[in-house]
């Protein structure tokens, strides 16, 4: 008799936990739909997990606190963590909230740097993309430093354009940090022992700042950056439109004549040699070929009407190119 009760007894237990587990089951996968809503969740270092869970039930993301912090508490997610943005929309669960935060599936913010950006553009597309303050990576260009322990000589030249990924909520100098560690990693392997005109790795930079200002087509770098070095090599002005537009702040007008008699470190129409820093940040591309110019004997070269250059030898065959171009538009 009481066996046959236990047994029954055993039965309807066994019966309850089933459905329980299924219940819980159903709470811990059952979806809710926030279709075209977005619910932001930041998450900081030191943020309680309970209040996380509140925040996610109060704004419709989880159906079940308990089922969301049980199974937290049994996979160890509750105390790791990942600190960052995470964005909730379209149908999410207990269950695929807990994966993304398992995983540090948080928001990542894709920043493009174009080649050939000057600072302040750079500074403005930083402030734009990562909702930062752009003043502040203008201003950290000025922090001596800043700029000092990051190992290079300035920032200018030195944000590597590239696509790159970072999380919300990163600040102004990491973002920059990571920036420079990117020119650090693309560069390492590619300098030469005997560079041109015995330049530095930093004149380098500024020659190839140079060659991105005036080409962007693949097959003329090295011939842009031949007429430079040519130039260099008989302590020829160089006469670079870019760098008097960089030494007056930018332009968005053609340049004047009488711009280029209004002095600055970068006017090399005043004054020989490369101008002080980079003009911009160039791409491997670009650097490449201030590093390895083609062998040429060109001195000068004329922006044509095809979107390329003519490269000439002496100043009479460029002013023959200049009056020929003309003619033609």
């Amino acid at each position: 008799m009481f066996q046959n009760l236990y047994m029954k007894i055993s039965i309807l237990l066994l019966f309850i936990a089933l459905v329980v587990s299924i219940l819980c089951y159903r709470m811990y996968t059952e979806e809710i739909d926030l279709a075209d809503n977005t619910v932001t969740l930041i998450i900081k270092s030191g943020s309680s997990f309970s209040d996380i869970s509140s925040t996610l039930l109060q704004n419709q993301v989880i159906t079940s606190k308990i089922m969301f912090k049980y199974p937290a508490q049994l996979k160890g997610i509750d105390k790791k963590l990942t600190p960052g943005r995470y964005d909730f929309s379209g149908k999410n669960s207990c269950r695929s909230v807990l994966e993304r935060l398992a995983n540090g599936d948080f928001l990542r913010i894709k920043l493009t740097i174009p080649e050939g950006n000057m600072i302040w553009e750079t500074a403005a597309l930083i402030g734009k993309r990562m909702e930062l303050d752009s003043a502040v990576v203008r201003n950290l260009a000025y922090d001596t430093s800043f700029v000092q322990s990051l190992e290079v000589p300035s920032l200018e030249g030195y944000l590597f354009p590239e696509t790159y990924y970072f999380a919300w909520g990163i600040d102004e100098k990491r973002v920059v940090r990571e920036l420079v560690a990117m020119y650090k990693s693309q560069t390492k392997d590619i300098w030469s022992d005997n560079l041109p005109n015995n330049l530095s790795h930093d004149e380098i930079i500024i020659m190839a700042s140079i060659v991105e200002s005036e080409t962007g087509v693949g097959g003329e770098r090295k011939l842009v950056s031949s007429v430079y070095h040519n130039r260099l090599k008989i302590n020829m002005k160089l006469d670079a439109d870019p760098t008097v537009i960089y030494g007056l702040g930018g332009l968005s007008r053609s340049l004047y004549r009488k711009d280029l008699r209004k002095k600055t470190p970068y006017n090399t129409y005043m004054q020989k040699g490369l101008p002080p820093t980079p003009i911009n940040s160039p791409g491997l591309a670009a650097i490449k070929a201030a590093i390895a110019p083609e062998q040429t004997d060109y001195f000068y070269f004329v922006a044509d009407n095809k979107g390329t250059h003519y490269f000439s030898k002496t100043n009479a065959e460029h002013n023959r190119a200049i009056r020929r171009i003309r003619s033609d538009n």
